[in-house]
């Protein structure tokens, strides 16, 4: 087959050569028969997307090992991105664009009686995430490939991802997702690169031949790492990149005696037990077991990360004082922060180096995200924990906070309350080993996620370590691929950019300004006006599958999509739409609207589950509602995922980013959702803030507290009952859920809920804020209905202003101010004829 993975400006099928299409139908029905054993007669969906999905896979490892082969021989700095969550979504069709064989696939499958789109249907979602961590780790990893940097991502190879959402009666129910079941034909399994990890045991103390004191860790169990391969190609295929998932396996297998004796369970439980830990993403964490199993994990895919990567490392480098040099290692939040006593560990008792050179090591090589504000979000474990299960690791994280704390008590003597604040340990009410304390210590630098939230980490959860450490904290607002979320997700939208400014604006997003004149223009705001109409239009067929009654896609659509949690404010939201169902009631003047939840509650999440119950509830009355179903729908969309998000994104009009100021460290969705045309309303809080100076403020619908009144008000003492007591509207609505007007055969049900808005004191501040929300929602209705045009003309300057956000340009810096590195491929310098 000829290479077009380099082809950026693919022809129209008619024009396609013969012998492209004929080829790529030969490796169509070649896998179909050696791999799956059919003829195409035979064949089912599934069959075609597995044989599609192998015949673009072959492109994607003829590049894949050039570009190891590429590194190998450059001798260039590796990158290595650790996170406990890769939300992938469907691979198909990201790897079909990203080598250019769109339209020759296409052509071919055609002739075989096959679609493309149906066949990607087929694919399951490789939900190996939950939400913004997962997609922006899956988004960095294809935009170090897009712009040449050498790296790879450590994950785990988890059995069961995110589970899927069913919704019984209102409520949310977790089913198993096993994505796997039928195999996965985009990974490559390496048994040969297996690590022991243990656990448990107990550690020696001895002296080397030097006389010198070491230690040594043995006994436990062992669990057995094997590595699985995802390849990631970047935008062109001038690069491919890959994740490394961990799975686990016994070390001891199948019992043979025990089953001879009749003793089938115990014949089978060790290995059953160590391969749990590969099993589910986020186990509930509720109960002491699933806690045990969520420490295990982390610990586990670190360990095997690390001793890879000093593997790879060592097989061209004899000296490990190297290692900051050649190998830089991204901990994506703080699930990866043992890493840091693991490199000691593996650095002092495997590789005998001395203290000192061992934490200039560590600490060179390591670099931390921080996700979150909130205190109780700061990921932390009991040392009895670590004791029982991580115990030469404990002995480790106290020597590193007692020399820690050594030198703060050198540089600020008298400052008692200060080494309390900063330890690595939280002695009350119980001892505790703060991550991200640990982290933060144990890194060259730490960044936040949107300039915001940096701030806020330097003034609020990490103010004592920034006094410490002042050059520590960074800032590297987040990024989102333009592949996916605009070229992928909205084909008609691109295309009709492409047209006009170029396809350069696909691996450089700031060309997207070209788009600022065309604003301007009737013609392309029309044009951009029928494509959201469609994307509407396309949403609404296939959510009619999904619930019960037409949407009316001339409504705005009104969208929500994130996980769900009190801070995000979906409550809020639910409040806003029960205050519009009572307007109508009223007879007031009310315009079309379709608000759009999406998004999954941890499982032991119970005021989340119950929020999700309340949106049901309501959904329930007021789409059956005939005096008011005609002019307001409220959708919760089930098992929210990547594929789903790029569905409903194409067709929002307005973008609800909710949360509380001070509370969201950055969002993507924001990034998403804008990307795609949608005006934001929302707080002053995360990205929205460098969104609105990057798109224009007066483009937005901001309104609420800001940060500083948030700490102000609780510094103060905020009571939300004088909120209440002050707005007859929100009181009302309040009344109707406390009553049970949406769950009249339960009518205490959503009591709890209004508890902790009011009693409760209304932790995130959603009675302080509703005023201002009403109000801003009735400026967006009043544009879209008043001034249509107005609207798109906003929502292509929108777009055209998104280049920041672009995931290529977040990781170039990266690159250059935390990784020390230079991509291979500048931004923009992708484009080929």
């Amino acid at each position: 087959m000829t290479d077009r993975r380099r082809r950026s400006d693919t022809p129209s099928a008619a024009a396609l050569p013969d012998r492209e299409v004929r080829d790529v139908q030969r490796r169509l029905l070649d896998h179909l028969k050696h791999g799956i054993g059919k003829d195409a007669g035979d064949a089912t969906p599934h069959d075609w997307y597995m044989v599609t999905a192998r015949t673009v896979r072959d492109l994607l490892v003829e590049t894949w090992i050039d570009s190891l082969r590429q590194a190998d021989h450059s001798d260039a700095k590796r990158i290595y991105y650790l996170s406990l969550e890769f939300l992938i979504g469907r691979s198909l069709k990201a790897n079909v664009l990203s080598t250019g064989v769109l339209d020759v696939t296409c052509a071919a499958l055609a002739v075989l009686g096959q679609d493309l789109d149906a066949i990607a249907e087929q694919e399951p979602e490789a939900a190996l995430g939950n939400g913004g961590l997962g997609r922006l780790a899956a988004c960095f990893i294809d935009s170090m490939a897009t712009v040449g940097i050498p790296g790879m991502g450590y994950g785990i190879h988890y059995h069961h991802g995110m589970f899927g959402q069913v919704i019984e009666n209102g409520e949310q129910r977790e089913m198993p997702e096993n994505w796997l079941a039928r195999g996965n034909p985009w990974e490559f399994a390496r048994p040969e690169v297996a690590y022991p990890i243990r656990f448990g045991g107990h550690t020696v103390e001895y002296r080397d031949q030097d006389g010198r004191p070491r230690r040594h860790w043995e006994g436990g169990e062992e669990v057995i790492a094997t590595a699985y391969d995802l390849p990631i190609p970047g935008f062109g295929a001038w690069t491919v990149n890959n994740i490394r998932l961990w799975d686990a396996k016994a070390s001891k297998g199948f019992d043979l005696a025990r089953f001879n004796r009749g003793d089938y369970i115990e014949a089978v439980r060790e290995a059953s037990a160590s391969e749990t830990i590969a099993q589910v993403l986020y186990p509930d964490d509720s109960t002491s077991q699933g806690k045990e199993l969520r420490f295990k994990q982390e610990y586990f895919f670190a360990a095997a990360s690390l001793r890879d990567i000093l593997r790879r490392f060592l097989k061209r480098h004899g000296d490990l004082a190297r290692l900051p040099e050649k190998v830089a290692v991204q901990l994506n939040d703080t699930h990866p922060s043992v890493a840091v006593p693991e490199l000691m560990r593996l650095l002092m008792d495997e590789h005998r180096l001395p203290w000192g050179e061992a934490w200039e090591i560590c600490v060179g090589t390591f670099a931390y995200t921080n996700h979150t504000l909130l205190p109780e979000a700061l990921e932390t474990w009991p040392v009895a924990l670590f004791e029982r299960l991580l115990p030469r690791h404990l002995e480790i994280i106290y020597e590193i906070n007692a020399r820690f704390l050594d030198d703060v008590r050198h540089r600020f003597p008298g400052e008692h309350d200060l080494a309390r604040r900063v330890s690595l340990i939280a002695e009350e009410p119980e001892k505790r080993v703060r991550m991200a304390h640990l982290a933060f210590v144990g890194s060259h630098k730490v960044n936040g996620v949107a300039r915001l939230h940096t701030d806020l980490m330097r003034a609020g959860i990490f103010s004592d370590l920034h006094r410490l450490f002042p050059d520590r904290i960074v800032n590297r607002t987040n990024g989102i691929t333009p592949r996916r979320w605009l070229n992928q997700a909205n084909p008609g939208l691109s295309g009709l950019i492409t047209a006009r400014i170029g396809e350069a604006w696909k691996t450089d997003l700031e060309r997207l300004r070209e788009l600022m004149p065309l604003a301007e223009e009737e013609g392309f705001r029309a044009a951009v006006m029928a494509e959201k109409r469609e994307a509407k239009e396309r949403l609404s067929r296939w959510l009619a599958h999904r619930i019960s009654g037409p949407l009316d896609p001339s409504s705005l659509f009104d969208v929500q999509v994130k996980r769900i949690h009190e801070y995000k404010r979906q409550l809020l939201n639910v409040l806003h739409v029960i205050h519009r169902y009572n307007r109508l009631w009223a007879g007031d003047d009310v315009a079309p609207r379709t608000v759009l939840i999406a998004g999954k509650a941890a499982p032991g999440y119970a005021m989340a589950k119950a929020i999700i119950r309340l949106i049901n509830d309501v959904a329930d009355v007021i789409n059956r509602d005939p005096a008011t179903r005609d002019a307001l729908k409220l959708v919760f969309v089930p098992d929210y995922n990547v594929s789903v998000a790029e569905r409903i994104m194409p067709a929002a009009d307005l973008s609800q980013q909710i949360s509380t100021a001070g509370t969201e460290a950055s969002g993507t969705g924001n990034m998403k959702l804008a990307l795609n045309g949608a005006l934001t309303i929302g707080t002053r809080d995360g990205a929205n803030i460098e969104i609105a100076e990057e798109v224009g403020e007066e483009n937005l619908f901001f309104f609420g507290l800001s940060a500083g009144d948030v700490e102000r008000m609780t510094r103060e003492g905020y009571d939300p009952k004088v909120f209440v007591a002050s707005n007859p509207a929100l009181a009302r609505v309040l009344d109707m859920i406390s009553d049970g007007y949406f769950s009249p055969s339960d009518p205490g049900r959503h009591r709890p809920i209004i508890e902790s808005l009011t009693s409760g004191g209304d932790r995130y501040m959603l009675c302080a804020d509703f005023a201002a929300y009403l109000e801003a929602q009735d400026k967006a209705e009043r544009l879209f209905v008043d001034d249509p045009d107005d609207w798109t003309r906003r929502s292509i300057l929108t777009i055209a202003r998104m280049g920041k956000f672009s995931a290529d340009g977040v990781v170039m810096d990266y690159a250059r101010e935390i990784w020390g590195v230079q991509p291979t491929h500048p931004a923009g310098a992708l484009h080929v004829a």
